[in-house]
């Protein structure tokens, strides 16, 4: 029971940690590099994530300069920004393509809270899932007499208790991304 627990411990953590990468997706008004993770570009008919394909710098709160490793696949990557949920239109300056953030409306941060609240809901979603696999596990193995159906009990007591505190990181991290987004 105890290997069935660290299990779904380390299950919830990874759901924990995947909201925090959808997270960072979701735009701010300041710019970021983690902004562009889940963007691929199609390079030479294969679907690549723009960080392989591409270099980040961050000069400015609202500026990111992104400089291909390969000049040929900047056409790629522009119109990957392009088609792209950021609403930002990336301009060649030649060797690099540079993205100007514009400010974001009353309207657009209402949306990007919406789409955090999906994403922290889909991550307890995940969480709740780690819980049932884990509790029909422990109920299997008191069905077949490997455990006691106190052991049962208690194991469900502790697995409570790791589903509440992942499922209140999850409601912290949105928190955080609301008041981000909320911070003109």
């Amino acid at each position: 029971m105890d290997q069935t627990l660290r299990d779904a411990e380390s299950k919830m953590e990874k759901a924990v940690e995947h909201t925090r990468e959808e997270f960072s997706a979701i735009r701010t008004g300041r710019a970021h590099p983690a902004m562009f993770a889940q963007i691929t570009a199609d390079y030479y008919g294969q679907p690549t994530p723009l960080q392989q394909l591409a270099g980040f710098q961050v000069p400015e709160p609202r500026t990111v300069i992104i400089q291909p490793y390969d000049q040929g696949a900047k056409g790629a990557i522009e119109k990957a920004i392009r088609e792209s949920d950021l609403g930002v239109n990336p301009s060649d300056d030649g060797k690099v393509l540079r993205v100007t953030l514009p400010e974001l409306t009353e309207e657009r941060r209402k949306e990007y809270i919406k789409l955090a609240r999906t994403k922290a809901e889909d991550g307890k979603i995940a969480v709740r899932g780690v819980r049932r696999n884990a509790k029909q596990a422990m109920d299997k193995a008191e069905k077949d007499s490997e455990i006691s159906k106190d052991d049962n009990t208690g194991g469900e007591k502790r697995l409570d208790a790791l589903t509440k505190k992942h499922v209140d990181l999850v409601d912290d991290l949105l928190k955080n991304k609301e008041a981000e987004l909320l911070d003109v």
